[in-house]
């Protein structure tokens, strides 16, 4: 991760510096003395201003160092961090942010009659009138945040949320949307948000993974939506299950000890393995694929003794298994993977996913998809912030609930909504946000954000902050440029964070 602004000035202060040796030291402008080296001039003069040019570059090269002797270690963030680490509820499909959580009463008064205002383009097939929420508002908590009847049990937890009623992107269509969320572009392959962070702190377990995403998408882009691109492979998310298996069977890979050989037997195995890869590697020269599967290796190693346990919920009282909704059909599959993320989260990995996928694209049919989808993860999802912050976990998580864009306001089938980029509904929580507000808004019907508009962009670069990490410095180079999660895009968004 070079520092970039840094080199710069420091090439630049050294072409200036005349030629000198020991016999012909330069002099010191202010107090006359000699000085010895490029480096002594850089530290007195201009106020030290070229040592801090030089420091930022030697604290880039100390973090690369550390990378390459262990790409999962631990790594201190660009400055003091809010969060330390992420958990992505993610709704695959687009949840209607008019039946959810922004409440347009202009929207139930004028149900019926056409938008007063030209519409954007469309994805599929052309769309009607303004659609009023079959859902009634109310408002909950101290901060009196507007919530539709859909989600009685995140209701409660609202004073602890941070709502963005003004997210916008720049596709309408799912692949693309899905892989500007997860990647910052709709249109080339890139790291996902969750190997940037792994790859900008490591990990705090040495014997988890850093980034898992349970029952992630077959569909819209499937593994590039956790992949680490160019990224090294360490960093590439590690999937538990998929969107067509049921969460308790959805489980940590890692290599099965099939001849119940002794452990130092097994060890002996993987180290014959292992140097002869690395034979290879010194042979080759420098190989992504080869380096990732090195240290897969030795990862699957560890993971033997730390994934079994971690799975076996048997621990988890009846209670805690009750409060998520395991004793529930309806709630069992998201609700295990809740339960199974602040476990993952406790011990250490540093961003965990959970997709309930692919449900939320009501185009016909809202009234009963949405009612039936938000019925599955309202229980499991409120039962997992209470349980962050129960354990003192919460004040250092981020927490981001939402999907790849929300819905129109006018009808679409008769009873539907279509996709719409264009103004939607994310919310955050811990890690540092501020809770219980409101921000941005859209238009008095929930089409378009029209104040204190947030791109995707922008989040990203404010999850960056809250992890204590500088989106401009977080970068890799690669096909010659340097390259970042927000591109040449992003602003932190300063009024969702704690002062």
């Amino acid at each position: 991760m070079p520092s970039n602004i840094g080199r710069r000035i420091l090439t630049e202060i050294c072409l200036i510096l005349p030629a000198y040796s020991p016999k012909n030291p330069p002099m010191n402008c202010f107090s006359f003395t000699p000085v010895t080296s490029r480096r002594d001039w850089l530290r007195q003069s201009a106020a030290g201003f070229g040592m801090l040019a030089l420091a930022g570059v030697a604290q880039d090269e100390a973090r690369a160092a550390s990378s390459a002797n262990d790409p999962l270690a631990p790594r201190a963030p660009h400055f003091p961090a809010r969060a330390k680490r992420v958990l992505f509820l993610f709704m695959h499909g687009g949840p209607s942010q008019v039946d959810t959580f922004d409440y347009k009463p202009l929207l139930e008064r004028d149900h019926g009659k056409p938008l007063p205002f030209n519409k954007p383009r469309v994805f599929s097939a052309a769309t009607g009138n303004l659609l009023k929420s079959p859902w009634k508002f109310q408002q909950h908590g101290e901060s009196g945040t507007w919530v539709s009847e859909l989600f009685p049990h995140v209701a409660k937890q609202v004073d602890q949320l941070c709502m963005i009623n003004s997210m916008w992107g720049s596709n309408s269509r799912h692949g693309g949307a899905l892989m500007e969320l997860h990647t910052g572009s709709d249109t080339f392959v890139r790291p996902s948000m969750g190997s940037w962070i792994t790859y900008g702190l490591g990990t705090e377990n040495q014997n988890l993974p850093g980034f898992i995403t349970m029952c992630p998408t077959l569909t819209h882009g499937g593994v590039n939506a956790y992949s680490s691109a160019f990224l090294p492979a360490i960093y590439h998310g590690t999937p538990l299950g998929n969107a067509g298996i049921p969460s308790d069977q959805a489980k940590i890979p890692f290599i099965e000890n099939a001849d119940h050989l002794p452990r130092d037997w097994q060890a002996q195995e993987l180290n014959f393995l292992q140097e002869m890869n690395r034979d290879h590697l010194s042979l080759s020269g420098p190989d992504p694929a080869l380096e990732g599967r090195i240290n897969s290796f030795e990862l699957a190693f560890r993971l033997q003794t730390a994934a079994p346990d971690l799975q076996d919920i048997s621990s988890e009282t009846d209670k805690t298994q009750q409060r998520y909704g395991l004793d529930q059909p309806k709630t069992r599959n998201f609700g295990r993977q809740c339960l199974m993320a602040r476990r993952f989260l406790e011990r250490g990995v540093r961003f965990v996913q959970c997709t309930h996928s692919y449900k939320w694209d009501q185009h016909g049919e809202l009234r009963n998809g949405h009612s039936s989808n938000a019925m599955e993860v309202d229980q499991p999802i409120a039962a997992l912030l209470d349980d962050l912050r129960e354990r003192g976990l919460l004040e250092d998580t981020l927490v981001l609930w939402g999907g790849e864009f929300g819905r129109t306001p006018v009808a679409q089938g008769g009873d539907g909504r279509d996709h719409n980029p264009q103004g939607y509904t994310m919310w955050l929580a811990g890690g540092g946000v501020k809770p219980g507000i409101r921000y941005g808004e859209t238009d008095d019907y929930g089409y378009y954000a029209v104040k204190d508009k947030v791109h995707l962009h922008d989040l990203h670069a404010t999850m960056l902050h809250l992890l204590g990490l500088d989106h401009l410095r977080l970068t890799y180079r690669h096909a010659g440029r340097d390259f970042r999660l927000t591109d040449v895009h992003g602003e932190v968004v300063r009024g969702l964070m704690n002062s």
